[in-house]
């Protein structure tokens, strides 16, 4: 039987008297990768905020390996997730070295100095997103691909075994989209990293997730695999747009394509071939 890492029961959230996200329950086991997908604005960020902690639910609870996470401290925490948010804007004037080196603080006392391992696992970091030849290049003056990329690093080299990523191929072309999935997919598959993760892109979704949880409106309205969630038919509801989907033959994974409304305009309550 599978363990469970993280459950999250019954989670809700108002930013002032506005109800943003409620009746949220996901649980993730040990080495998933877990897709959180839906339309812009449905809450996913703001449940991501609320499970790695930048924000405090209004009610529900949220343990991770057995524990109530907002009873951690916050070391404890860090050493369990590491985070890529969507900001990747830093306060402050860092080298993207230095930058990547935060994610070994967790693993040091104060004032520790950096050992050999971790400029090890800083190169490591660096090489494996291909800025080894950025180290020493301000963070500010970077593009947004390549902040996100270090934000990335900095995550790897945190060495945590749950990463919570909120879409983190923002920014990011397509190669390097499929380096940092192929990557975590790998942790995840080869050491028994957990990943739950807002994505964007449906088709990438279904490539690299084992389940996904789908928001409208604030509430988790589906769950399931790829393949039970991303049909037509749930598609066109979610997001009101036609499609049509197939397994390709060569990955075994779902394959959506999009239909403008020029080409198919469904009628009430069907959306495409299959309106399961």
């Amino acid at each position: 039987m599978a363990e469970t890492r993280l459950n999250i029961n019954n989670l809700k959230f108002s930013y002032t008297d506005k109800i943003t996200i409620e009746d949220i329950n996901i649980s993730v086991q040990r080495g998933e990768f877990i897709g959180l997908i839906g339309p812009n604005g449905c809450g996913k960020s703001t449940a991501l905020k609320n499970v790695y902690r930048a924000l405090t639910p209004d009610s529900g609870d949220i343990t991770l390996d057995g524990k109530n996470l907002f009873r951690m401290r916050s070391r404890e925490a860090a050493l369990k997730i590491a985070v890529v948010g969507q900001e990747n804007e830093v306060p402050f004037d860092f080298l993207v070295e230095e930058i990547v080196a935060m994610g070994r603080s967790p693993h040091k006392k104060l004032f520790e100095p950096d050992t050999a391992e971790d400029a090890r696992i800083l190169h490591h970091a660096l090489e494996h997103l291909g800025m080894e030849n950025m180290a020493k290049r301000n963070y500010k003056h970077l593009s947004g691909g390549e902040k996100q990329r270090v934000l990335i690093a900095r995550a790897i080299a945190q060495e945590s075994d749950f990463l919570i990523l909120d879409e983190p191929a923002n920014h990011l072309d397509v190669s390097y989209q499929l380096k940092i999935f192929d990557f975590v997919k790998r942790r995840s598959a080869e050491a028994g990293v957990t990943v739950l993760s807002a994505i964007h892109d449906l088709n990438m979704a279904a490539l690299y997730c084992d389940r996904l949880y789908v928001m409208k409106e604030g509430r988790i309205v589906l769950s399931g695999t790829p393949e039970e969630v991303l049909t037509p038919g749930n598609i066109f509801l979610i997001y009101g747009v036609p499609c049509d989907t197939a397994v390709h033959r060569i990955t075994g994974k779902v394959v959506i394509t999009y239909i403008p409304e020029k080409i198919f305009s469904p009628t009430p309550g069907r959306g495409g071939k299959d309106s399961k």
